[in-house]
């Protein structure tokens, strides 16, 4: 049991942050900088919560690529002969690699609306009438993106917690029987 215990641990914590922390801050921090009074105060205080959070995520996710290869080390034997353990694993680190790419974009969506803070907006991913295009551009497209993350994020975390079924003793009785 303790072979995993470390790496189990990681991964999920790590997941669970992504996760928790991209949705608390479309939800939480971008909905509180809407409600500046000043314009120009909406998207600058929802950049600066960015920022503060953005070291914590990349450690999150690179966390979480480090422990699912331990996890995969630990387990190959598992991935390679059980049926359905080694296409679930492919998926789930095509998904894990989406989500760190939607991360990272929304990371130069971010910089770029920051960029342009002074414009003022609606909110924080909501363009006001008469802003440059730049900033519409990239508060549109973050807009979206924001979404992304929780969506990809949970689920990698759904995909853990299928990984976790497929390791119940009969299941992986089942699966080495069919491969």
């Amino acid at each position: 049991m303790a072979g995993n215990l470390f790496a189990r641990s990681v991964h999920d914590l790590t997941a669970a942050a992504w996760f928790g922390g991209s949705l608390m801050g479309a939800v939480g921090l971008n909905g509180a900088a809407a409600e500046a009074k000043d314009p120009a105060e909406r998207t600058r205080l929802s950049s600066l919560g960015w920022k503060k959070w953005a070291p914590l995520q990349t450690a999150a996710i690179i966390g979480h690529f480090l422990a699912g290869l331990a996890i995969v080390g630990e387990n190959k034997g598992r991935v390679a002969k059980q049926d359905g353990v080694g296409s679930l694993t492919v998926y789930k680190t095509g998904v894990t690699a989406a989500g760190a790419l939607a991360t990272f974009y929304a990371g130069m969506l971010g910089r770029k609306v920051d960029k342009y803070s002074e414009e003022g907006a609606a909110g924080a991913t909501e363009p006001r009438p008469g802003a440059s295009k730049e900033l519409q551009s990239a508060q549109r497209q973050l807009k979206v993106v924001q979404w992304c993350i929780p969506v990809l994020s949970g689920a990698v975390i759904v995909m853990g917690a299928q990984h976790g079924e497929m390791q119940r003793a009969t299941n992986v009785f089942k699966g080495l029987l069919q491969s």
